[in-house]
């Protein structure tokens, strides 16, 4: 939330007319279906809701289908109450929105394409009484790449993996995410980036 350089984490999916948010907290958003989101005791949540307002939503963690379009939370462990991330299914294949987690969740497996957490870099964020926390970077593009997601954007770009990326490292595996950035499913599960 307080990054020096991004701004709040979230997906915009747009599928076959539909208008999905996840997360975010950037600006208000016009026309969604649903808008929802991995935590629903994050500090953003009280910004969410007033941004989803006026569009008559109400910003929480749920299942959305429409057509051949299927988006379903699955757990993550990150802190001491729930948190999810989100399997996202299209007949081009499948893409995993998990910004927040302290160990990799397995269900991203073979993902055509994975948003991940990025908050540490060399290792993790333990919260106090070992409640959670945040995986590093490191191990996330590691383990990423183990499981066989094809290609990993690090969404929630914290301090230590920023003064990494200004110290030039470049990760082997992933690319770090960048604020307005498109990236397009195509059949076959290829994915495509372009700029906003």
């Amino acid at each position: 939330m307080r990054s020096p350089r991004y701004a709040p984490a979230g997906l915009l999916l747009e599928y076959a007319g539909r208008r999905v948010a996840i997360d975010g907290g950037a600006g208000p958003l016009q026309g969604l279906d649903a808008w929802l989101v991995t935590d629903e005791q994050a500090e953003l949540m009280a910004r969410l809701r007033r941004l989803a307002r006026p569009s008559g939503l109400t910003p929480k963690v749920d299942e959305f289908s429409a057509d051949d379009l299927t988006i379903e939370p699955r757990k993550v462990v990150h802190t001491s109450h729930p948190a999810f991330g989100y399997v996202i299914r299209v007949p081009q294949g499948q893409v995993v929105w998990a910004p927040e987690f302290l160990r990799f969740p397995r269900w991203a497996a073979g993902a055509e394409l994975m948003f991940a957490e990025a908050a540490a870099f060399s290792r993790p964020i333990l919260f106090a009484r070992g409640v959670g926390g945040h995986a590093s970077a490191l191990s996330v593009c590691r383990t990423a790449r183990k499981l066989k997601v094809k290609r990993l954007v690090l969404a929630h770009v914290g301090r230590p993996t920023i003064r990494a990326l200004d110290s030039g490292w470049h990760p082997e595996f992933g690319e770090p995410g960048e604020d307005g950035a498109v990236y397009l499913l195509m059949q076959g599960g290829r994915t495509v980036k372009r700029a906003a």
